[in-house]
């Protein structure tokens, strides 16, 4: 009998991205078809939206093991289950929860020390950021555009990434609510916190700066009237793993860095 499961379907891309990086990308039959990360996964049979699934055809697949993540994927979770089918369903919402999940995984694989070494590099690599970040005269009023209509923002750890990347989010309350509902914000108090920067990232479309701009009372803000408002692809940041603490957290620090710049020629 194997001593780790052989057959995985992974229901979101962070998983999937995690098992690449740690060389266990041949246990991979089936993926998300929203995963992009990396490129060559999406050669991988594709099985799942994010709150639906094929279920026939992830049994097929023989899976020894799905990897879920989330309240909603629970559904999904428990129908896999009646099934037969083990699943393991991660529920990462802070930086530390996602370096967690990584070795979670690895030890779930039996490569419990490539994930140790993958976890501590990317944390690493944070430390260079937050070190890189304190050269900075001084924090950025920011704040993350998650969704436009209704106004959501405050992820924790996209909150957490913007700290350590130089910026200081303007609803710092927010950390602790899990769910989306419970973090959506009203525009005319965005405007009252009037942010420096405005990062959005609008999960499967496009940001658009002149919507964002055309709110009434918006127009006002610092970061409007500075034509401070930057997008962050969705691929990047709200994919809490890899991406996020690689690309997403360059990508808001490169922003920080381009702004202090600005700034220091005026």
């Amino acid at each position: 009998m194997q001593k780790y499961p052989d057959r995985i379907v992974c229901l979101t891309e962070e998983t999937t991205e995690t098992l690449y990086l740690l060389g266990q990308q041949h246990r991979i039959v089936g993926v998300s078809g929203y995963t992009v990360r990396p490129p060559e996964a999406r050669e991988k049979p594709r099985v799942s939206a994010f709150i639906s699934a094929k279920f026939d055809k992830i049994e097929a697949l023989r899976p020894d093991l799905v990897l879920a993540f989330s309240d909603l994927q629970a559904d999904l979770a428990a129908e896999l289950v009646k099934r037969g089918i083990a699943v393991v369903t991660f529920n990462q919402r802070s930086v530390d929860e996602i370096l967690q999940m990584i070795r979670m995984l690895g030890g779930l694989v039996g490569c419990q020390t490539a994930a140790e070494q993958l976890a501590d590099q990317l944390s690493a690599d944070l430390d260079r950021i937050r070190a890189s970040a304190a050269r900075f005269p001084r924090r950025l009023r920011t704040f993350f555009e998650e969704w436009d209509e209704p106004l959501i923002s405050g992820i924790r750890w996209v909150e957490e990434l913007v700290e350590i990347a130089g910026g200081a989010p303007v609803f710092p309350e927010l950390a602790d609510a899990r769910l989306a509902r419970d973090r959506i914000v009203d525009p005319a108090e965005v405007a009252r916190r009037d942010p420096e920067v405005i990062l959005a990232s609008w999960c499967g479309k496009k940001v658009q700066p002149s919507r964002i701009r055309a709110r009434a009372g918006w127009d006002a803000l610092d970061a409007v009237a500075g034509d401070l408002i930057f997008e962050v692809k969705s691929t990047y940041i709200l994919q809490p793993g890899p991406a996020s603490l690689t690309d997403g957290v360059r990508r808001i620090h490169e922003i920080f860095q381009r702004i202090h710049g600005m700034a220091s020629r005026d």
